[in-house]
Protein backbone atom coordinates (compact mmCIF):
# COMPACT_ATOMS: atom_id res chain seq x y z
CA UNK A 1 0.00 0.00 0.00
CA UNK A 2 1.45 3.38 -1.05
CA UNK A 3 2.56 5.62 1.96
CA UNK A 4 -0.36 8.55 1.78
CA UNK A 5 0.32 12.23 2.52
CA UNK A 6 0.25 13.60 5.84
CA UNK A 7 -0.07 16.61 6.96
CA UNK A 8 1.60 17.75 10.32
CA UNK A 9 0.40 21.18 12.06
CA UNK A 10 -0.53 22.66 15.64
CA UNK A 11 -4.02 23.19 14.79
CA UNK A 12 -6.42 21.77 12.32
CA UNK A 13 -9.67 23.59 11.24
CA UNK A 14 -11.98 22.23 9.58
CA UNK A 15 -14.22 24.94 8.07
CA UNK A 16 -13.35 28.18 6.18
CA UNK A 17 -16.31 30.70 7.12
CA UNK A 18 -16.49 33.16 10.20
CA UNK A 19 -15.66 30.80 12.86
CA UNK A 20 -12.55 29.07 11.41
CA UNK A 21 -11.09 31.70 9.83
CA UNK A 22 -11.76 33.82 13.24
CA UNK A 23 -9.78 31.07 15.02
CA UNK A 24 -7.12 30.78 12.59
CA UNK A 25 -5.99 34.48 12.86
CA UNK A 26 -6.65 34.53 17.12
CA UNK A 27 -4.20 31.49 16.65
CA UNK A 28 -1.48 31.98 13.93
CA UNK A 29 0.59 34.50 15.78
CA UNK A 30 1.94 31.20 18.23
CA UNK A 31 0.72 28.28 16.14
CA UNK A 32 1.05 26.51 12.63
CA UNK A 33 -2.31 26.78 11.63
CA UNK A 34 -4.39 24.27 8.80
CA UNK A 35 -7.72 24.85 7.87
CA UNK A 36 -9.45 22.75 5.54
CA UNK A 37 -11.84 24.26 3.17
CA UNK A 38 -14.57 21.65 1.40
CA UNK A 39 -15.11 24.07 -1.32
CA UNK A 40 -13.58 27.56 -2.80
CA UNK A 41 -11.94 29.32 0.65
CA UNK A 42 -14.65 31.80 0.61
CA UNK A 43 -17.85 29.27 -0.29
CA UNK A 44 -19.76 28.83 2.80
CA UNK A 45 -23.12 29.97 5.04
CA UNK A 46 -20.58 32.93 5.94
CA UNK A 47 -20.66 34.49 2.34
CA UNK A 48 -24.58 34.86 1.86
CA UNK A 49 -25.70 36.30 5.40
CA UNK A 50 -27.41 39.11 4.71
CA UNK A 51 -28.54 40.93 8.12
CA UNK A 52 -25.77 41.30 10.61
CA UNK A 53 -23.78 41.33 13.16
CA UNK A 54 -25.65 42.22 16.88
CA UNK A 55 -23.69 43.66 19.52
CA UNK A 56 -24.58 46.69 22.21
CA UNK A 57 -23.09 50.00 20.45
CA UNK A 58 -25.90 52.45 21.62
CA UNK A 59 -26.05 54.01 24.42
CA UNK A 60 -29.46 53.66 25.14
CA UNK A 61 -29.18 49.83 24.56
CA UNK A 62 -27.67 47.54 27.19
CA UNK A 63 -25.92 43.74 27.62
CA UNK A 64 -29.13 43.16 29.53
CA UNK A 65 -31.44 44.19 27.20
CA UNK A 66 -29.57 41.99 24.18
CA UNK A 67 -29.52 39.29 26.75
CA UNK A 68 -33.09 39.14 27.64
CA UNK A 69 -34.04 40.03 23.64
CA UNK A 70 -31.83 36.42 23.62
CA UNK A 71 -33.79 34.32 26.40
CA UNK A 72 -37.26 35.43 25.08
CA UNK A 73 -36.27 33.95 21.31
CA UNK A 74 -35.14 31.16 22.64
CA UNK A 75 -38.41 29.80 24.19
CA UNK A 76 -37.09 29.04 27.69
CA UNK A 77 -34.23 26.61 26.29
CA UNK A 78 -31.43 29.19 26.17
CA UNK A 79 -28.05 28.20 28.67
CA UNK A 80 -28.50 31.53 30.82
CA UNK A 81 -24.59 31.72 31.05
CA UNK A 82 -23.76 31.12 27.13
CA UNK A 83 -26.11 34.07 26.72
CA UNK A 84 -24.31 36.03 29.31
CA UNK A 85 -21.02 35.25 28.11
CA UNK A 86 -21.69 35.88 24.68
CA UNK A 87 -23.29 38.92 25.46
CA UNK A 88 -20.50 40.42 27.77
CA UNK A 89 -18.00 40.20 24.86
CA UNK A 90 -19.93 40.98 22.07
CA UNK A 91 -18.67 44.44 21.28
CA UNK A 92 -14.77 43.18 21.75
CA UNK A 93 -15.94 40.18 19.22
CA UNK A 94 -16.64 43.14 16.65
CA UNK A 95 -14.20 45.70 17.33
CA UNK A 96 -11.88 42.44 16.21
CA UNK A 97 -13.63 42.21 13.34
CA UNK A 98 -13.67 46.27 12.56
CA UNK A 99 -9.83 45.70 13.20
CA UNK A 100 -9.05 43.26 10.46
CA UNK A 101 -10.94 45.76 8.31
CA UNK A 102 -14.66 44.72 7.68
CA UNK A 103 -16.46 47.56 6.57
CA UNK A 104 -19.73 48.21 8.60
CA UNK A 105 -21.75 50.99 7.53
CA UNK A 106 -21.42 54.47 9.51
CA UNK A 107 -22.61 57.92 9.15
CA UNK A 108 -22.24 60.86 10.59
CA UNK A 109 -24.80 62.14 13.60
CA UNK A 110 -25.62 66.21 13.81
CA UNK A 111 -22.53 66.93 15.25
CA UNK A 112 -20.21 65.35 12.62
CA UNK A 113 -19.47 62.81 14.70
CA UNK A 114 -18.78 59.23 13.15
CA UNK A 115 -21.02 56.56 13.88
CA UNK A 116 -21.72 53.04 13.16
CA UNK A 117 -24.98 52.16 11.94
CA UNK A 118 -27.62 50.10 13.44
CA UNK A 119 -30.72 48.41 12.24
CA UNK A 120 -33.22 46.19 13.87
CA UNK A 121 -34.32 43.02 13.25
CA UNK A 122 -37.00 40.58 14.93
CA UNK A 123 -36.83 39.61 18.30
CA UNK A 124 -34.28 42.40 19.37
CA UNK A 125 -35.85 45.79 21.39
CA UNK A 126 -33.17 48.18 20.33
CA UNK A 127 -31.17 49.00 17.08
CA UNK A 128 -27.99 47.01 17.62
CA UNK A 129 -27.42 45.03 14.62
CA UNK A 130 -24.09 46.32 12.92
CA UNK A 131 -23.96 45.70 8.85
CA UNK A 132 -22.39 46.58 5.88
CA UNK A 133 -25.39 46.81 3.70
CA UNK A 134 -27.06 44.10 3.24
CA UNK A 135 -24.30 41.81 2.65
CA UNK A 136 -22.58 41.52 5.87
CA UNK A 137 -21.72 37.71 5.61
CA UNK A 138 -19.63 38.61 2.16
CA UNK A 139 -17.89 41.68 3.67
CA UNK A 140 -16.74 39.59 6.87
CA UNK A 141 -15.96 36.23 4.60
CA UNK A 142 -13.75 38.74 2.29
CA UNK A 143 -11.96 40.64 4.47
CA UNK A 144 -10.49 37.28 6.80
CA UNK A 145 -10.43 35.53 3.57
CA UNK A 146 -7.40 38.32 2.69
CA UNK A 147 -6.55 38.36 5.95
CA UNK A 148 -5.41 34.67 6.28
CA UNK A 149 -4.04 34.54 2.82
CA UNK A 150 -1.53 36.91 4.06
CA UNK A 151 -0.39 35.06 7.13
CA UNK A 152 2.52 32.71 7.04
CA UNK A 153 1.70 30.35 9.67
CA UNK A 154 -1.50 29.68 8.26
CA UNK A 155 -1.59 26.72 5.63
CA UNK A 156 -4.94 26.56 3.19
CA UNK A 157 -6.49 23.20 1.47
CA UNK A 158 -9.25 24.04 -0.64
CA UNK A 159 -11.37 21.45 -2.15
CA UNK A 160 -10.96 18.86 0.87
CA UNK A 161 -13.43 16.80 2.27
CA UNK A 162 -12.86 15.76 6.06
CA UNK A 163 -14.23 12.05 6.28
CA UNK A 164 -13.34 11.24 9.65
CA UNK A 165 -12.15 12.54 12.89
CA UNK A 166 -8.94 9.84 14.62
CA UNK A 167 -8.88 9.34 17.84
CA UNK A 168 -6.90 7.28 20.04
CA UNK A 169 -8.17 3.80 20.77
CA UNK A 170 -10.87 4.87 23.74
CA UNK A 171 -11.99 7.99 22.07
CA UNK A 172 -10.54 10.16 24.76
CA UNK A 173 -8.34 12.60 22.44
CA UNK A 174 -8.66 14.00 19.10
CA UNK A 175 -5.49 13.12 17.02
CA UNK A 176 -6.12 14.35 13.29
CA UNK A 177 -8.25 13.38 10.77
CA UNK A 178 -8.93 11.58 7.27
CA UNK A 179 -9.29 14.31 4.64
CA UNK A 180 -9.79 13.57 0.44
CA UNK A 181 -8.84 15.52 -2.08
CA UNK A 182 -11.63 16.76 -4.54
CA UNK A 183 -8.49 17.08 -7.00
CA UNK A 184 -6.41 14.55 -7.31
CA UNK A 185 -9.43 11.87 -5.48
CA UNK A 186 -7.19 10.50 -2.71
CA UNK A 187 -7.29 9.66 0.84
CA UNK A 188 -4.47 11.91 2.90
CA UNK A 189 -3.70 12.21 6.36
CA UNK A 190 -3.69 15.27 9.29
CA UNK A 191 -2.10 14.85 12.31
CA UNK A 192 -2.49 17.41 15.06
CA UNK A 193 -2.34 18.90 18.53
CA UNK A 194 -6.09 20.17 18.55
CA UNK A 195 -8.41 19.86 16.09
CA UNK A 196 -11.54 22.29 15.24
CA UNK A 197 -14.68 21.50 13.33
CA UNK A 198 -16.11 25.00 12.11
CA UNK A 199 -17.94 23.01 9.30
CA UNK A 200 -21.86 25.06 9.28
CA UNK A 201 -24.98 23.55 9.62
CA UNK A 202 -27.27 21.00 8.25
CA UNK A 203 -29.86 22.67 6.31
CA UNK A 204 -28.65 20.70 3.41
CA UNK A 205 -30.77 17.95 4.77
CA UNK A 206 -33.74 19.49 3.57
CA UNK A 207 -35.16 19.72 0.34
CA UNK A 208 -35.74 23.49 0.69
CA UNK A 209 -33.11 25.83 1.97
CA UNK A 210 -31.51 29.18 2.07
CA UNK A 211 -28.02 27.48 2.65
CA UNK A 212 -25.14 26.92 -0.33
CA UNK A 213 -24.11 23.22 -1.08
CA UNK A 214 -22.08 22.78 1.27
CA UNK A 215 -23.84 22.82 4.66
CA UNK A 216 -24.55 19.26 4.64
CA UNK A 217 -23.63 18.76 8.70
CA UNK A 218 -20.30 17.21 8.12
CA UNK A 219 -18.98 18.29 11.37
CA UNK A 220 -22.00 16.95 13.47
CA UNK A 221 -22.25 13.90 12.62
CA UNK A 222 -18.30 13.39 12.36
CA UNK A 223 -18.17 13.99 16.33
CA UNK A 224 -21.37 11.73 16.54
CA UNK A 225 -19.13 9.22 14.94
CA UNK A 226 -16.14 9.93 17.23
CA UNK A 227 -18.35 9.66 20.23
CA UNK A 228 -19.56 13.49 21.16
CA UNK A 229 -23.13 13.93 22.50
CA UNK A 230 -25.67 16.29 20.64
CA UNK A 231 -28.30 18.93 21.66
CA UNK A 232 -31.41 20.35 20.29
CA UNK A 233 -31.01 18.29 17.46
CA UNK A 234 -35.35 19.26 16.26
CA UNK A 235 -34.46 22.72 16.20
CA UNK A 236 -34.17 23.68 12.76
CA UNK A 237 -34.49 27.02 12.35
CA UNK A 238 -36.59 27.94 8.69
CA UNK A 239 -36.31 31.17 7.50
CA UNK A 240 -39.85 32.83 6.78
CA UNK A 241 -38.51 34.95 3.82
CA UNK A 242 -36.86 32.86 0.44
CA UNK A 243 -37.46 34.51 -2.41
CA UNK A 244 -39.90 32.16 -4.49
CA UNK A 245 -38.89 31.70 -8.19
CA UNK A 246 -37.70 28.95 -10.69
CA UNK A 247 -34.49 30.79 -11.70
CA UNK A 248 -33.18 31.98 -7.91
CA UNK A 249 -33.25 28.88 -6.04
CA UNK A 250 -31.66 28.96 -2.60
CA UNK A 251 -31.67 33.08 -2.68
CA UNK A 252 -32.58 34.38 1.05
CA UNK A 253 -34.66 38.01 1.79
CA UNK A 254 -32.86 39.38 4.82
CA UNK A 255 -35.00 39.61 8.08
CA UNK A 256 -33.70 43.20 8.03
CA UNK A 257 -36.17 44.16 5.54
CA UNK A 258 -38.74 43.71 8.08
CA UNK A 259 -37.15 45.50 10.73
CA UNK A 260 -37.13 48.45 7.78
CA UNK A 261 -40.57 48.39 7.18
CA UNK A 262 -41.48 45.54 4.57
CA UNK A 263 -45.11 43.79 5.24
CA UNK A 264 -45.89 40.45 4.52
CA UNK A 265 -48.99 40.09 2.41
CA UNK A 266 -51.46 37.33 1.43
CA UNK A 267 -51.72 36.57 -2.71
CA UNK A 268 -54.69 39.28 -2.39
CA UNK A 269 -52.68 42.16 -0.54
CA UNK A 270 -53.60 41.99 3.02
CA UNK A 271 -51.50 41.88 6.05
CA UNK A 272 -51.81 38.57 8.30
CA UNK A 273 -49.07 38.95 10.74
CA UNK A 274 -50.69 41.27 12.82
CA UNK A 275 -53.56 38.01 13.27
CA UNK A 276 -51.26 35.83 14.13
CA UNK A 277 -48.54 38.19 16.99
CA UNK A 278 -49.36 42.01 18.13
CA UNK A 279 -45.18 42.21 17.09
CA UNK A 280 -46.64 41.83 13.23
CA UNK A 281 -43.56 41.35 10.95
CA UNK A 282 -40.98 41.93 13.79
CA UNK A 283 -41.92 38.33 15.65
CA UNK A 284 -39.61 35.79 15.94
CA UNK A 285 -38.60 33.62 13.13
CA UNK A 286 -40.41 30.77 14.16
CA UNK A 287 -44.09 32.56 14.94
CA UNK A 288 -43.95 34.24 11.02
CA UNK A 289 -42.47 31.05 9.29
CA UNK A 290 -45.24 29.13 11.06
CA UNK A 291 -47.95 31.65 9.84
CA UNK A 292 -46.64 31.86 6.17
CA UNK A 293 -47.13 27.98 6.51
CA UNK A 294 -50.47 28.28 7.62
CA UNK A 295 -51.44 30.77 5.23
CA UNK A 296 -49.60 28.86 1.81
CA UNK A 297 -51.54 25.56 3.27
CA UNK A 298 -55.35 27.23 4.07
CA UNK A 299 -55.40 29.05 0.78
CA UNK A 300 -53.53 26.83 -1.30
CA UNK A 301 -51.17 28.93 -2.18
CA UNK A 302 -47.60 28.41 -4.03
CA UNK A 303 -46.14 31.74 -1.81
CA UNK A 304 -46.90 34.73 -0.05
CA UNK A 305 -45.56 38.35 -0.71
CA UNK A 306 -43.29 40.59 0.92
CA UNK A 307 -43.39 44.24 0.17
CA UNK A 308 -41.59 47.05 1.03
CA UNK A 309 -42.65 49.04 -1.94
CA UNK A 310 -44.32 51.65 0.20
CA UNK A 311 -40.79 53.01 1.36
CA UNK A 312 -38.43 55.77 -1.38
CA UNK A 313 -36.94 53.85 -3.60
CA UNK A 314 -33.60 55.68 -2.79
CA UNK A 315 -33.97 54.30 0.52
CA UNK A 316 -34.49 50.58 -0.64
CA UNK A 317 -31.50 51.20 -3.03
CA UNK A 318 -29.21 52.02 -0.10
CA UNK A 319 -30.19 49.28 2.34
CA UNK A 320 -30.82 46.35 0.25
CA UNK A 321 -28.90 46.63 -3.00
CA UNK A 322 -28.05 42.59 -2.99
CA UNK A 323 -31.55 42.35 -3.05
CA UNK A 324 -32.68 44.50 -5.43
CA UNK A 325 -30.59 43.27 -8.38
CA UNK A 326 -31.26 39.80 -7.49
CA UNK A 327 -34.93 40.28 -7.66
CA UNK A 328 -34.04 42.24 -10.76
CA UNK A 329 -32.21 39.88 -13.00
CA UNK A 330 -35.69 37.86 -12.62
CA UNK A 331 -37.75 40.67 -13.13
CA UNK A 332 -38.86 41.77 -9.96
CA UNK A 333 -38.57 45.22 -9.12
CA UNK A 334 -39.00 45.57 -5.32
CA UNK A 335 -38.79 49.56 -5.45
CA UNK A 336 -42.38 49.10 -7.40
CA UNK A 337 -43.98 45.63 -6.90
CA UNK A 338 -43.95 42.90 -3.82
CA UNK A 339 -41.57 39.84 -3.70
CA UNK A 340 -42.68 36.22 -3.75
CA UNK A 341 -41.13 34.29 -0.75
CA UNK A 342 -41.77 30.44 1.12
CA UNK A 343 -39.87 29.57 4.26
CA UNK A 344 -36.72 27.82 3.73
CA UNK A 345 -34.56 25.22 5.88
CA UNK A 346 -31.85 27.89 7.43
CA UNK A 347 -30.46 27.38 10.19
CA UNK A 348 -29.13 24.18 12.74
CA UNK A 349 -29.54 25.74 16.47
CA UNK A 350 -28.78 22.27 17.56
CA UNK A 351 -25.02 20.84 17.15
CA UNK A 352 -22.29 19.01 18.73
CA UNK A 353 -22.18 20.43 22.41
CA UNK A 354 -19.31 22.32 23.60
CA UNK A 355 -18.58 24.58 26.84
CA UNK A 356 -17.84 28.06 27.30
CA UNK A 357 -14.34 27.31 25.78
CA UNK A 358 -15.88 25.44 22.71
CA UNK A 359 -14.43 22.22 24.34
CA UNK A 360 -16.51 18.73 23.19
CA UNK A 361 -16.64 15.89 25.25
CA UNK A 362 -13.26 14.34 23.47
CA UNK A 363 -9.88 16.46 24.77
CA UNK A 364 -8.45 18.45 21.99
CA UNK A 365 -11.56 19.02 19.97
CA UNK A 366 -13.72 21.79 19.61
CA UNK A 367 -16.36 23.31 17.51
CA UNK A 368 -17.28 26.74 16.80
CA UNK A 369 -19.95 28.10 15.49
CA UNK A 370 -23.26 26.67 13.64
CA UNK A 371 -22.36 23.23 13.91
CA UNK A 372 -22.23 23.69 17.71
CA UNK A 373 -24.23 23.58 20.47
CA UNK A 374 -23.33 26.21 23.37
CA UNK A 375 -26.64 26.91 24.49
CA UNK A 376 -27.06 30.59 23.15
CA UNK A 377 -30.05 30.24 20.52
CA UNK A 378 -32.46 27.47 22.95
CA UNK A 379 -35.39 26.76 21.22
CA UNK A 380 -34.91 29.45 18.47
CA UNK A 381 -32.09 31.62 17.06
CA UNK A 382 -32.55 35.32 17.20
CA UNK A 383 -31.58 37.10 14.47
CA UNK A 384 -27.95 38.17 13.67
CA UNK A 385 -26.43 36.27 16.91
CA UNK A 386 -25.35 33.37 14.34
CA UNK A 387 -22.28 35.31 13.22
CA UNK A 388 -21.77 37.05 16.54
CA UNK A 389 -21.35 33.23 18.38
CA UNK A 390 -18.72 32.32 15.48
CA UNK A 391 -16.87 35.22 16.36
CA UNK A 392 -17.11 35.16 20.65
CA UNK A 393 -16.44 31.56 20.32
CA UNK A 394 -13.75 31.70 17.91
CA UNK A 395 -12.00 33.75 20.38
CA UNK A 396 -12.54 31.85 23.68
CA UNK A 397 -11.35 28.40 21.97
CA UNK A 398 -8.11 30.32 20.53
CA UNK A 399 -7.55 31.35 24.27
CA UNK A 400 -7.98 27.78 25.65
CA UNK A 401 -5.91 26.40 22.84
CA UNK A 402 -2.89 28.81 23.38
CA UNK A 403 -3.09 28.03 27.18
CA UNK A 404 -2.47 24.51 26.39
CA UNK A 405 -0.12 24.77 23.34
CA UNK A 406 3.18 24.05 25.23
CA UNK A 407 2.06 20.92 26.71
CA UNK A 408 0.63 19.17 23.92
CA UNK A 409 1.99 17.02 21.91
CA UNK A 410 1.98 16.33 18.38
CA UNK A 411 0.49 12.54 17.34
CA UNK A 412 3.77 10.63 15.57
CA UNK A 413 2.01 8.11 13.55
CA UNK A 414 -1.03 7.25 12.90
CA UNK A 415 -3.10 4.44 11.25
CA UNK A 416 -3.53 4.53 7.30
CA UNK A 417 -6.34 5.25 5.76
CA UNK A 418 -7.14 1.77 4.07
CA UNK A 419 -9.02 1.00 0.72
CA UNK A 420 -7.63 -2.29 -0.56
CA UNK A 421 -11.00 -4.04 -0.81
CA UNK A 422 -12.92 -1.06 -2.69
CA UNK A 423 -13.73 -0.08 -6.09
CA UNK A 424 -14.67 2.80 -7.96
CA UNK A 425 -18.36 2.68 -8.19
CA UNK A 426 -20.26 2.14 -11.49
CA UNK A 427 -23.70 2.89 -9.70
CA UNK A 428 -23.82 6.42 -8.78
CA UNK A 429 -27.55 6.05 -9.43
CA UNK A 430 -27.62 4.67 -5.83
CA UNK A 431 -26.16 8.20 -4.39
CA UNK A 432 -28.73 10.33 -6.51
CA UNK A 433 -31.71 8.49 -5.37
CA UNK A 434 -30.96 8.57 -1.58
CA UNK A 435 -29.65 12.02 -1.95
CA UNK A 436 -33.20 12.90 -3.19
CA UNK A 437 -35.50 10.11 -1.13
CA UNK A 438 -33.90 11.77 2.12
CA UNK A 439 -33.79 15.66 1.44
CA UNK A 440 -38.04 15.04 0.60
CA UNK A 441 -39.00 12.63 3.25
CA UNK A 442 -37.32 15.26 6.10
CA UNK A 443 -39.12 18.41 4.38
CA UNK A 444 -42.32 16.46 4.34
CA UNK A 445 -42.22 14.90 7.45
CA UNK A 446 -39.66 16.73 9.71
CA UNK A 447 -40.67 20.05 8.45
CA UNK A 448 -42.07 23.35 9.95
CA UNK A 449 -45.91 21.16 11.79
CA UNK A 450 -44.64 18.32 12.64
CA UNK A 451 -46.53 15.00 13.67
CA UNK A 452 -45.51 11.73 15.67
CA UNK A 453 -46.70 9.43 12.68
CA UNK A 454 -44.75 11.58 10.43
CA UNK A 455 -41.92 11.41 12.44
CA UNK A 456 -42.10 7.65 12.78
CA UNK A 457 -42.69 7.15 9.10
CA UNK A 458 -39.43 9.24 8.81
CA UNK A 459 -37.34 7.17 11.18
CA UNK A 460 -38.17 4.57 9.37
CA UNK A 461 -36.94 5.43 6.10
CA UNK A 462 -33.60 7.09 7.64
CA UNK A 463 -33.25 3.65 9.20
CA UNK A 464 -33.44 1.82 5.59
CA UNK A 465 -31.50 4.40 3.99
CA UNK A 466 -28.54 4.67 6.35
CA UNK A 467 -27.79 0.86 6.44
CA UNK A 468 -28.12 0.95 2.35
CA UNK A 469 -25.52 3.56 2.18
CA UNK A 470 -23.21 2.71 4.92
CA UNK A 471 -23.08 -1.29 2.58
CA UNK A 472 -22.19 1.02 -0.18
CA UNK A 473 -19.86 3.11 1.78
CA UNK A 474 -18.14 -0.54 2.43
CA UNK A 475 -17.71 -1.12 -0.87
CA UNK A 476 -16.80 1.69 -2.95
CA UNK A 477 -14.54 4.47 -3.07
CA UNK A 478 -15.17 7.70 -1.47
CA UNK A 479 -16.51 10.85 -3.50
CA UNK A 480 -18.05 13.80 -2.68
CA UNK A 481 -21.48 13.12 -3.07
CA UNK A 482 -21.29 10.49 -1.42
CA UNK A 483 -19.19 11.35 1.73
CA UNK A 484 -22.21 14.47 2.05
CA UNK A 485 -24.45 12.32 1.96
CA UNK A 486 -22.66 9.21 4.22
CA UNK A 487 -23.09 12.51 6.85
CA UNK A 488 -26.60 13.84 6.11
CA UNK A 489 -28.32 10.59 6.72
CA UNK A 490 -26.69 10.55 10.17
CA UNK A 491 -27.55 14.47 10.76
CA UNK A 492 -31.55 13.30 9.64
CA UNK A 493 -31.62 9.93 12.11
CA UNK A 494 -30.52 12.61 14.86
CA UNK A 495 -32.77 15.15 14.01
CA UNK A 496 -35.75 12.42 13.96
CA UNK A 497 -34.70 11.44 17.28
CA UNK A 498 -34.53 14.47 18.68
CA UNK A 499 -38.13 15.65 17.83
CA UNK A 500 -39.48 12.17 18.55
CA UNK A 501 -38.25 12.49 22.81
CA UNK A 502 -39.43 16.40 22.94
CA UNK A 503 -43.16 15.70 23.46
CA UNK A 504 -44.38 19.60 24.01
CA UNK A 505 -44.22 22.38 20.92
CA UNK A 506 -41.52 24.83 22.05
CA UNK A 507 -39.92 27.21 19.57
CA UNK A 508 -38.84 26.06 16.20
CA UNK A 509 -40.32 22.41 17.12
CA UNK A 510 -44.02 22.17 16.86
CA UNK A 511 -46.01 19.23 16.61
CA UNK A 512 -49.71 19.02 15.97
CA UNK A 513 -49.73 15.70 18.69
CA UNK A 514 -48.35 17.96 21.46
CA UNK A 515 -49.10 22.00 20.59
CA UNK A 516 -48.64 23.04 24.38
CA UNK A 517 -45.51 24.15 25.65
CA UNK A 518 -44.76 22.86 28.61
CA UNK A 519 -43.26 25.43 31.71
CA UNK A 520 -40.48 26.91 31.43
CA UNK A 521 -38.76 24.59 35.05
CA UNK A 522 -39.76 21.39 33.01
CA UNK A 523 -38.10 22.34 29.87
CA UNK A 524 -34.55 20.80 28.91
CA UNK A 525 -32.06 20.58 26.63
CA UNK A 526 -32.63 17.43 24.29
CA UNK A 527 -29.04 15.34 24.51
CA UNK A 528 -28.22 12.38 22.67
CA UNK A 529 -25.56 10.03 23.52
CA UNK A 530 -23.39 7.91 20.73
CA UNK A 531 -24.34 4.29 21.44
CA UNK A 532 -27.01 5.00 23.50
CA UNK A 533 -30.78 4.21 21.72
Amino acid sequence: MTAQKEYPCDVLIIGSGAAGLSLALQLAAHAKVLVLSKGALREGSTLYAQGGIAAVFDENDSIASHVSDTLVAGAGLCNKEAVQFTAEHAKEAMQWLIQQGVPFDQYQDQDGKVKYHLTREGGHSHRRILHAADATGKAVQITLVEQVKQHPNIRLLEHYHAIDLITNVDKSRCLGAYIWSQQVRQVEVVRARFVALATGGASKVYLYTSNPDVASGDGIAMAWRAGCRVANMEFNQFHPTSLYHPDAPNFLITEAMRGEGAYLKRPDGSRFMPDFDERAELAPRDVVARAIDYEMKRLGANCVYLDISHQPADFILEHFPTIYAKCLSVGLDITKEPIPVVPAAHYTCGGVMVNLNSQTDIANLYAIGEVAYTGLHGANRMASNSLLECVVFAQAAARHILAQLANATLPEHLPQWDESRVSDSDEEVVITHNWHELRLFMWDYVGIVRTDKRLERALHRVELLKQEIQDYYSHFKVSNNLLELRNLVVVAELIIRSALQRKESRGLHYNLDYPHTLSDDKAKPTVLEPNKP
